[in-house]
């Protein structure tokens, strides 16, 4: 049994949403929609910080950590939690990888993957809005489009700085076995968050 046939109140809910209901908390006040927003913003702050340092782009987990907001949060806020991200960055906060930030990161070799961000986020939420998250294999394949999405902007990107099939081997090709992992984390996660809450 599905966790909407479960539980049918959850249907048009984003995650983050259903787990308010689920904990009595889903009344609306002004204050919670930018909580949620800027609690998105930290956890991606927080993902980005957990790296491996690679050249020239380094290995983190940043993309988990926009797709799982994006997930949890639904389109519009997930995408407005990614945006709010790179603006903490874009102003000097040490959000980026390893601590950094400054308005300098989009021209570098990471650019293409920060703009990435709310591309990506708005998609992820978008199909998590309809359902896609609340299996093993759609949540997985639902953060697999979205890391490829990820990864393809960002190798474009660098291909500006590097010839096109380095590009594609050190900015697209390298991250993809630590993305599966990844990618599995968040479909082992996701899933059961649902059902969790579709037991009340």
């Amino acid at each position: 049994m599905t966790t909407t046939a479960a539980n049918p109140t959850l249907a048009n809910l984003t995650l983050a949403e259903a787990a308010l209901a689920h904990f009595g908390l889903a009344q609306r006040s002004r204050l919670r929609t930018p909580a949620l927003v800027f609690a998105g913003s930290l956890v991606i702050a927080a993902s980005a910080q957990i790296a491996v340092p690679m050249w020239p782009v380094p290995a983190t987990m940043q993309t988990f950590g926009v797709l799982l907001v994006a997930a949890l949060l639904g389109p519009k806020l997930g995408l407005a939690a990614a945006i709010l991200y790179l603006i903490e960055g874009a102003m000097g906060f040490p959000v980026f990888a390893h601590l950094s930030g400054g308005a300098h990161k989009f021209l570098g070799t990471t650019g293409g993957y920060l703009l990435a961000f709310p591309v990506a986020a708005l998609l992820v939420g978008y199909l998590a809005q309809l359902g896609f998250t609340r299996t093993f294999a759609r949540t997985a394949l639902v953060m697999f489009v979205g890391t490829l999405l990820i990864l393809s902007m960002g190798a474009l990107w660098l291909s500006l700085f590097f010839p096109g099939e380095n590009a594609f081997v050190t900015g697209f090709a390298i991250f993809l076995p630590g993305c599966a992992l990844k990618t599995l984390l968040a479909a082992a996660i996701l899933p059961k968050a649902w059902r969790l809450l579709g037991k009340r």
